[in-house]
């Protein structure tokens, strides 16, 4: 579920020292599965361990994580870097805003999963989103924009260039291409 690099469990195993005994980590996430989704990492003390919680065992301590927070914690991976400007910790969770599907899932949900999860953070930096409407039954995945991409003068090399190439490079026994519905109207939300 989260991997954590040695680094950041030497880092842990320090600031742990300095707390009461069996304390552990609890890692989080707040608004799991919306764009809000923020990832976290706390002091976890033995009483505020909840019988529901999974308890991930590491060198000299367990990262304790809810049982709503865990499925979007799935490839999680915290880390600690040293470099020029000092050291930090990191943590990285690909799937805290979106929920991974299974690779056996339905085409729709592993199509909304890529949006999701790939394509509209890239949006998101002028504004702008994607969804599904439907999958034809010639393969065909229908689109409609938002945001910044509604009315955009660019609208149409995202859609071709960016967005089919990547859905028929992930999905190429299944996606014959992808059409836009949006009616889209210029003005001041436009990004171009």
């Amino acid at each position: 579920m989260i991997s954590i690099s040695e680094p950041a469990q030497a880092h842990f195993r320090k600031l742990l020292e300095k707390q009461g005994e069996n304390t552990n980590i609890r890692v989080f996430v707040v608004n799991p599965g919306t764009s809000k989704a923020e990832c976290g990492v706390s002091y976890c003390p033995p009483d505020a361990v909840e019988e529901s919680d999974i308890r991930l065992p590491f060198d000299g301590f367990d990262a304790v994580v809810d049982q709503e927070s865990a499925p979007f914690l799935e490839e999680a991976e915290i880390d600690f870097v040293t470099d020029q400007m000092g050291s930090q910790l990191t943590l990285k969770a690909p799937n805290a805003k979106v929920r991974k599907v299974d690779d056996d899932a339905p085409l729709v949900e592993r199509v909304q999963y890529v949006l999701q999860s790939e394509i509209n953070p890239q949006l998101a930096n002028h504004g702008g989103q994607v969804s599904l409407m439907e999958i034809t039954e010639t393969g065909i995945a229908v689109l409609q924009f938002g945001g910044g991409c509604n009315g955009c003068s660019m609208v149409d090399v995202t859609l071709k260039d960016g967005i089919e190439k990547q859905l028929l490079e992930m999905f190429p026994e299944e996606l014959k291409g992808v059409k836009d519905i949006t009616e889209h109207q210029a003005g001041e939300h436009s990004y171009y």
